[in-house]
């Protein structure tokens, strides 16, 4: 290992120095927008209360998402995400404040614009020269961690194999001390003696849940050691979503199965929500009236299908379609997919299916709260009582709002589930995209929507 490279990264980690590089990539953004839009770089008063304001502002939401720690396990592509919102949440609140404050026509709302644009390009570029730069320095063995296993030894080869894969975080074995049952006083020593002769920075105690009570005996007999502890319990055949440690009530919680719409994030999500789909709104509004006219024209009934489903935390609600099947009745509880070549799909509901259409009134459901543009789809209730049975952590879909289009949508889960397969492939998409929710992979499903088309072979 470099002593050198070690230092350097140990000295000037992360959360001190990225923080000190988004503000002069504001500052620096700030005059040199200026120039572009003004011709000169003498910048008034209040273009630099702006800067401070739009600097502090950025820090203080990075710190608020975690932007700033945890660099070493986390992907750029994470990084980029979450600098994407706070520019955006930025750049809304600059907007906000400059509106309420009736200072706007003092204010170049092109020099806000290029000020943000500029700044997040010169703090994500600083972002993806370091993360290659670690990550080819770590890989060649320098700036790496060393690291002392300690339990099981399946528990071991399963750790050690993903150290490997993850090779750019920079992550060493120094030693393994292997047990099958709770290690006893003599075990414990040789323990300490070990791991002081390693010479490890970190002690990862690797056992499963059943074996949680020697966490409390190795934590003990390292307790004149400097190396750091983690204990990495194995969870294995359990589906874990959104996991992370919190504190709550004064203790320490790991939290297994949590919403990721929470705090700045939950803000963020309806802001999309309330831009994007106002923007789309007005767009469809005439092909909306146009639809409605036809419905009208070539079948009886209503113009729009109700029908209850279930929203965040199982709360139920009323979604909104086009009608395209004729007026029936279905049996209570019951809930019938449509299949190909269904008689109670009118011709105009077909094409209306075909191609998503039906779908246009749920942005109505987006506005008022109740759906988000991106989420798993909203299943029929009776659906919903069939399938949570059958498939494991179905009723996590509900822990974020169900969505127009989705992850799983995109990836071409769509139609009638008419095999448990299928559902169960579908939920596991989900499970995915609230597991790892940003506004950048919001924005990727919906560019994805648009470019791939509404019209499926399976919708129908």
């Amino acid at each position: 290992m470099s002593r050198k490279s070690l230092a350097l990264t140990e000295r000037y980690p992360a959360p001190l120095v990225v923080p000190i590089v988004d503000i002069l990539a504001i500052v620096l953004s700030g005059f040199i927008a200026h120039g572009m839009r003004f011709g000169n770089f003498q910048l008034h008063d209040r273009y630099v209360l702006a800067i401070t304001v739009m600097a502090l502002s950025a820090v203080l939401l990075n710190n608020l998402m975690d932007a700033y720690s945890r660099w070493r396990i986390t992907s750029l592509f994470t990084l980029l995400g979450r600098l994407a919102m706070a520019w955006f949440i930025v750049g809304v609140l600059a907007a906000s404040i400059i509106y309420f404050a009736h200072v706007a026509e003092r204010y170049s709302r092109l020099w806000i614009g290029l000020t943000l644009i500029l700044s997040y390009a010169m703090a994500g570029g600083a972002r993806i020269l370091a993360q290659l730069v670690l990550r080819r320095a770590r890989i060649k063995g320098m700036a790496r961690r060393s690291v002392f296993l300690v339990g099981p030894g399946h528990n071991l080869v399963d750790v050690a194999r993903g150290m490997r894969s993850a090779a750019g975080e920079g992550y060493s074995i120094a030693g393994v001390e292997r047990f099958s049952k709770p290690p006893d006083e003599t075990l414990l020593n040789r323990l300490a003696r070990r791991v002081e002769a390693s010479g490890a920075r970190e002690v990862w105690i690797c056992v499963p849940l059943e074996m949680g009570s020697v966490v409390r005996a190795i934590f003990y007999a390292l307790r004149n050691h400097t190396a750091e502890l983690r204990f990495v319990p194995d969870f294995r055949d359990m589906h874990l979503l959104n996991h992370r440690m919190s504190e709550v009530a004064g203790r320490f919680a790991i939290d297994l199965s949590v919403s990721p719409m929470s705090g700045v994030a939950r803000i963020v999500k309806r802001l999309e929500d309330i831009v994007i789909g106002s923007l789309i709104t007005l767009i469809i509004a005439l092909p909306c009236i146009a639809i409605a006219i036809g419905i009208k024209m070539t079948s009886s009934g209503p113009v729009l299908f109700k029908q209850y489903r279930t929203g965040v935390n199982g709360k139920q609600f009323k979604v909104y379609k086009f009608r395209s099947m004729e007026v029936h009745e279905e049996r209570t509880g019951i809930v019938t997919q449509a299949t190909k070549g269904d008689p109670r799909v009118t011709r105009l509901g077909a094409f209306l299916r075909r191609t998503s259409l039906d779908e246009l009134p749920q942005f109505y459901n987006v506005l008022q709260g109740r759906m988000s543009i991106v989420g798993p789809r909203p299943h029929a209730l009776a659906h919903n009582e069939y399938y949570k049975e059958l498939v494991q952590s179905y009723m996590w879909r509900h822990k974020v709002k169900p969505g127009i289009t989705g992850w799983a949508q995109v990836n071409g889960l769509r139609g009638e589930t008419d095999t448990l397969e299928k559902m169960e492939r579908r939920v596991e998409y989900d499970l995915w995209y609230i597991d790892n929710w940003s506004l950048w992979l919001d924005l990727r499903i919906i560019f994805l929507t648009i470019i791939k088309g509404f019209s499926h072979q399976n919708a129908y």
